[in-house]
């Protein structure tokens, strides 16, 4: 195991330097794993970010790599960097349970391919990140291995559903986190962490085998603590596969090369919305946000007021998001109803009381917003508005139920800012945008059109520069007391 103070040193590297000296043989994965295995030890009694960890599965791992000494020159190629996996997706013969109780012993025969792609890529995985109960939900908590505490002050949430993802990286745990989005649970924990998260366009990573292999809504993404990381993780993620049959192929610019060249891709016009049109937004999050927003112009971009029309999104969403849970869940509604959490059984049962007119009008209506979003980029190149409509609150709250008034219908609609922008099936990226008066992070949701991965990234690179931020993480947990 690596001292307390190596192992710390070596894991403020970022993953572009860590895989740079990984690729020059001037440090080894083991050294790489031992460390992250250190500051886990240290960090994670006051997260629980990684409740399940495969440290002597990672060590196999790490030696094999070195065994093989491979030199890959390859933009996918991660030479033995460790990372997160959320428990939501199966890496075989470690412990995934979905954060369910039903799952609670489960361990997978086979990994997602994801996950078979990302350790043939050189990832080498140390652990299962907390997520709520299959996903559902912005903060992070489940009945299995209780909640996930928020790094910069573990009395607050670290949003979800990717939650054990975000902290994982903000606390220097790992260097990359695969994380997920239906409704924004990339990009969510990214802002609470002051981190980067990725929601890429459907297709970019291959995933499964699923049960709803054509799903447009539900997507794997990467996470890291800036835009040049998540860029790097996301070129070891993508790629075609015969099992998911809308995966894309890989550009021939990798994205850590468009990142690396962020002025090709700046901005020239972008479009700040504080609400979108459509929500409540608390005060000092709308202040730093658009703050942020303006400092595009110091990178050449004009910045104006406005967006696209996302009239009746709210409801769009829901409705399709329902059809995915009864689609994925019914049959667990109808013989395991005592072990799921309330939410859940709300989400379902509004899947399986819908009329199929009340579906098929979702879909038109999801089409129509997209014509709406393609018009609009037609003139800007970037949307840019609030990742989260409040700052991180109370750990021990399960969801918001109101803001400035504005009393939520359900556990979903607070998310409406980032599950909006989901239907589109944009390309989005969080990115830090600052801190409250408290010091708790606040993130900005920069959107692209599909496919536009490349953009965003360097979007959110230039915004780094201007920041600063980026270099605040990793951190030590922050308690009350401190």
């Amino acid at each position: 195991m690596a001292d307390h103070n190596s192992a710390n040193q070596i894991c403020t590297l970022s993953a572009a330097d860590a895989v740079a000296l990984l690729h020059k043989g001037d440090i080894s994965p083991l050294e790489l794993v031992e460390a992250s295995a250190t500051r886990i030890a240290e960090t994670d009694p006051a997260l629980n970010a990684l409740p399940t960890l495969c440290l002597d599965r990672a060590r196999a791992h790490a030696e094999r790599i070195i065994k093989d000494g491979q030199k890959r020159d390859d933009p996918a190629w991660l030479g033995g960097l460790p990372i997160s996996v959320k428990d939501l997706v199966a890496v075989e013969g470690v412990r995934t349970t979905w954060g369910s109780p039903l799952y609670a012993d489960h361990v997978p025969a086979r990994s997602d391919i994801m996950v078979e792609r990302l350790e043939a890529n050189g990832a080498i995985v140390m652990g299962k990140s907390n997520t709520p109960e299959f996903g559902a939900g912005a903060s992070t908590f489940n009945e299995v291995f209780g909640k996930t505490r928020n790094p910069w002050n573990t009395d607050k949430s670290c949003g979800g559903s990717s939650g054990g993802a975000a902290v994982s990286l903000a606390a220097g745990q790992v260097w990359m986190a695969t994380g997920s989005d239906l409704g924004g649970s990339l990009r969510i924990p990214a802002s609470y962490c002051s981190i980067t998260g990725l929601r890429p366009s459907p297709g970019r990573v291959a995933h499964g085998p699923a049960d709803l292999a054509f799903d447009l809504l539900a997507v794997d993404g990467p996470m890291a603590r800036d835009a040049l990381d998540t860029a790097l993780f996301l070129d070891a993620m993508c790629g075609t596969h015969v099992e998911d049959p809308i995966s894309l192929a890989a550009p021939a610019e990798p994205f850590a090369k468009a990142v690396r060249e962020k002025e090709k891709h700046a901005p020239l016009r972008v479009a700040y919305s504080p609400d979108l049109g459509q929500f409540p937004i608390d005060s000092e999050v709308a202040e730093i946000c658009a703050a942020a927003a303006q400092r595009f112009q110091a990178i050449g971009a004009k910045v104006e007021d406005g967006g696209p029309s996302f009239k009746g999104a709210v409801d769009t969403f829901q409705t399709l998001r329902a059809v995915l849970f009864s689609a994925m869940k019914a049959d667990l509604l109808r013989t395991q109803r005592e072990a799921l959490k309330p939410e859940l059984i709300w989400n379902i049962e509004k899947g399986m009381a819908l009329k199929s007119e009340e579906i098929g009008s979702a879909e038109t209506a999801r089409t129509r917003l997209y014509r709406r979003m393609a018009k609009f980029f037609g003139d800007f190149d970037l949307l840019l508005c609030p990742t989260v409509i409040v700052p991180p609150f109370d750990v021990d709250i399960r969801y918001i139920e109101e803001v400035n008034g504005h009393k939520f219908d359900n556990y979903v609609d607070w998310l409406g800012i980032t599950f909006v922008i989901s239907l589109t099936g944009c390309a989005a990226v969080s990115t830090p945008a600052g801190f409250t008066k408290d010091g708790l992070p606040v993130g900005l949701q920069i959107v692209g059109p599909p496919g536009s991965e490349a953009r965003v990234l360097a979007a959110a690179a230039l915004m780094e520069e201007e920041l600063g931020l980026s270099k605040l993480v990793p951190i030590m947990p922050k308690t009350p007391a401190n």
